[in-house]
């Protein structure tokens, strides 16, 4: 399969600086007490209300600008380095809406109930009390014990950036050289930025506040008005349908067991022009070939628990039911048996050309002698933050599903040797062995590799009855993604020390922050509730699939919902299926994206996202790149940092006035 030009264009927009500088300092801590406080708390409502981790870099770009505008007031100059360390901790500071929201959502989810799994998540991940949960207060005595585990997670997860996917990193990037084609996307946003701070007008700075004041005046329609009048209104004001328009009851007559969903979210069309074009493409390929097949598949009664009239959620759930939820899983297992593919016969490939040339290939000393004034971790030091947390993990495991069989043994079965040892094997044999091959694919392509299945499959083999495994730690991790991160950090000449102080500063506020606002946020309404629209629309459908996969560990799972959507047929279906198109596409030379773009489009999960992704990637390729022409391809990538910075603008600034409503009137619930 050919090369993506596209990826060549990536590999070619921002070379490595030859000098790198500590971004942290007086600034980064004033930066970090703003992110804990302002976005911190934006993050989490804006995932209830429109979900998708809607505020996702908005919210760092937002940070960004805010802080430049006040150091140029204040006569100072903010470098590209302390840029981006504000920029990485307003990213450690968006908190999912999830954690424990979520989890005391899950014990009084209806569909946990009807699964039998309600009363048998154990009480450190949430108390499952109804007088304890009346109250809708993290501060009660109850909650204690699962906020402590999950400060004790977040600290493991923070201190684990600097471990194996750091090692992994200085394997794929210093020692292989990989290009990793999609790290100069934020990296140019940041050179843009630190432009302005120092005066520059060049034309990143323009084409940023272009998609700003785009970003703004869409989030003023789309956002910003349902959020405001929602808080001082009985009914919110909406132009445009939040999160989606469910058209399926409009088309069911004539597309059965097919989810139409239309979502007019302007960023999605300006993600699919920044995106790599034959992936879109490929993706729009998958949802038509997902829209005609689902018919068939009714119409021959493999999708029989679909009927008229249920909406776009319910046909999703009960597609999965039926059908997708094995047929998706051969299809990921495919494109990590790509992925194994690709990185056996690139290092193939690399050995026969260094012999070919009569060089020594691979030089592995590059691992122990990073480029000197990078601020670099020395690798013994991050193998043992990963042996350490690696250990730790395994041990609390071990405490938690004890603790959980003395309290309840019909929710619990021991933890036998057995088990042990498979927590042993995944965090030191099986975790290293796909953080490289997905660090390589991230690498080469810029998509890393997921291998589906594994953590469920090996908790059903190993025998084990109950649901408490299901919320223990499991050190299964795959580090893949990191890599890309250290190589953006490379590029806005960071040095990677600065961002392990910028780590340990931000991590306090943030946790503090998370426990503060969740208690915040839940006394404004349940959660869900109409008040938070993405969760009350898919929070439910979310448990369901988490609860048929939780049924396979109870006793008597072998007959109950799992079994009933778990299928070998089908799941070969999906693998073979897609190594047959990925072969088909190789044979006849297609762009090597397009493959993940079909695979991603048959798994039916977010047809409300490839369809504009679609549109944009048509603007984007046959308009916008003949009118701007070579420049396109940097245009594109500040354009739309620019307009996340806008849309976060005004998404603040309604949070502020949607806050102040709830503080000051009392609520309706």
């Amino acid at each position: 399969m050919k090369e993506d030009a596209e990826l060549r264009q990536f590999r070619e927009l921002m070379p490595p600086p030859d000098k790198w500088e500590d971004g942290f300092g007086i600034k980064a801590m004033i930066g970090g007490l703003f992110v804990g406080m302002i976005m911190t708390p934006a993050s989490m409502y804006m995932d209830l209300v429109v979900g998708g981790g809607s505020m996702g870099s908005a919210a760092q770009w937002v940070t960004v600008i805010l802080f430049i505008e006040v150091a140029r007031r204040a006569f100072t100059v903010l470098s590209r380095p302390e840029i981006y360390v504000l920029y990485y901790m307003a990213g450690a500071s968006l908190v999912s809406g999830s954690g424990l929201l979520w989890n005391q959502f899950l014990v009084q989810s209806e569909s946990f109930r009807q699964f039998g799994l309600a009363d048998k998540i154990p009480t450190w991940v949430a108390p499952s009390s109804p007088d304890v949960l009346g109250t809708r207060s993290f501060f009660h005595p109850a909650w204690y014990v699962p906020i402590a585990l999950m400060a004790l997670a977040q600290l493991l997860q923070r201190a684990d950036h600097f471990g194996l996917g750091y090692v992994m990193y200085r394997l794929t990037s210093d020692v292989e050289r990989l290009p990793f084609p999609m790290a100069p996307v934020n990296a140019q946003g940041i050179t843009a930025l630190a432009d302005a701070s120092g005066g520059q007008e060049t034309w990143r700075w323009r084409v940023f506040s272009f998609g700003a004041m785009l970003g703004m005046v869409f989030a003023v329609v789309y956002l910003a008005l349902p959020a405001i009048t929602g808080a001082y209104l009985p009914e919110p004001i909406s132009i445009f349908p939040l999160p989606f328009k469910d058209l399926t009851e409009n088309t069911e007559d004539f597309l059965p067991a097919v989810p139409m969903i239309l979502s007019f979210n302007l960023g999605f069309v300006l993600a699919g022009m920044v995106l790599p074009f034959w992936a879109m493409v490929g993706s729009f390929v998958g949802l038509v070939l997902c829209t005609i097949a689902n018919p068939i598949l009714y119409h021959y009664g493999i999708l029989k628990n679909w009927s008229t009239g249920i909406g776009a959620i319910r046909t999703i759930q009960s597609n999965t039911l039926d059908f997708y939820f094995s047929f998706g899983l051969g299809l990921t297992a495919a494109i990590a048996i790509i992925g194994f593919y690709h990185v056996i016969s690139g290092l193939v490939r690399a050995r026969r050309g260094a012999t070919e040339q009569g060089v020594a290939g691979i030089e592995w000393r590059r691992l122990f002698r990073p480029p000197e004034g990078r601020g670099d971790i020395s690798i013994w030091v991050a193998i043992a933050i990963y042996l350490t947390v690696t250990t730790i993990t395994i041990l609390t495991a071990y405490l938690l599903l004890e603790h959980a069989h003395r309290t309840n043994p019909a929710a619990a079965s021991p933890v036998t040797k057995t088990l042990l040892l498979v927590f042993v094997f995944y965090g030191f044999v099986y975790t290293p062995i796909i953080s490289y091959v997905s660090a390589r694919m991230e690498g080469i392509v810029g998509m890393s590799v997921q291998i589906p299945f594994v953590r469920e499959a090996t908790f059903i083999l190993t025998g084990y009855q109950g649901a408490a495994i299901w919320f223990a730690p499991f050190p299964l991790h795959n580090y893949g993604a990191q890599t890309l991160y250290f190589r953006t950090t490379e590029l806005t000449g960071t040095k990677i020390w600065s961002m392990v102080k910028a780590e340990a500063f931000v991590f306090p506020i943030v946790l503090v922050a998370t426990v503060v606002f969740s208690q915040f946020i839940w006394r404004i309404a349940p959660v869900p509730s109409s008040a938070f629209p993405y969760a009350e629309k898919f929070w439910e459908l979310n448990a369901y699939r988490q609860g048929l996969m939780y049924t396979s560990t109870m006793p008597g799972g072998e007959h109950g919902p799992f079994a009933q959507a778990f299928s070998f047929v089908y799941l070969g279906i999906g693998l073979a299926l897609a190594l047959i198109t990925y072969a088909t596409m190789s044979f006849f030379g297609l762009p090597v994206l397009m493959v993940y773009g079909v695979i991603r489009g048959m798994d039916q999960a977010t047809p409300d996202v490839i369809l504009p992704q679609f549109i944009g990637a048509l603007l984007g390729r046959y308009y916008f790149a003949k009118k701007f022409g070579t420049n396109w391809p940097q245009y594109r990538v500040v354009f739309f940092a620019g307009y996340g910075c806008g849309v976060g603008l005004v998404m603040m600034l309604s949070l502020g006035l949607v806050f102040m409503s709830k503080a000051v009137f009392q609520s309706q619930y």
